[in-house]
């Protein structure tokens, strides 16, 4: 009886690999992806289940499948392919540097000018010059994000 090939764990590390360069040049351009790249971790984990049962055949049917060395060698790529996207997604792309020109609280926000409602554009410090005869107020929200 001849050995035939078992491609599965290579089919595995490549669907991982394919679900980490897809993250960087599709999945990253849009919000629902990027922020939780499920899309990405549903093909790791298609990979990593082809990568198992390919690792299974071979431990447990060695006489008809090949694959004992090369197969822990792509399991082992495969899982550092996914270490270093997991730690891409979830820590480096959290490190933020500090910020050198944000407003701090209770201090004096920038000028800047945008649309109201009816498209007019309105100016921070002329809305508020004409706030402080009338009583009125701007509250500030600045969001700082991860992306």
């Amino acid at each position: 009886m001849t050995r035939s090939r078992n491609l599965l764990p290579l089919a595995g590390f490549a669907v991982c690999a394919v679900a980490m360069v897809s993250y960087f040049l599709f999945f990253a351009r849009f919000p629902v992806t990027r922020d939780v790249p499920w899309a990405s971790w549903l093909l790791f984990a298609a990979g990593l289940a082809l990568l198992f049962v390919g690792l299974s055949r071979a431990f447990r049917q060695p006489e008809r499948y090949r694959g004992r060395i090369a197969g822990p060698i792509f399991g082992i790529l495969s899982l550092a392919v996914l270490g270093f996207f997991l730690f891409f997604t979830m820590i480096g792309s959290r490190q933020l540097p500090p910020p050198s020109s944000v407003a701090k609280v209770g201090g004096k926000a920038p000028d800047f000018t945008l649309p109201d409602p009816q498209g007019r554009p309105v100016r921070l410090y002329d809305d508020l010059l004409a706030g402080s005869r009338s009583g009125s107020w701007a509250l500030l929200i600045f969001y700082r994000g991860y992306w």
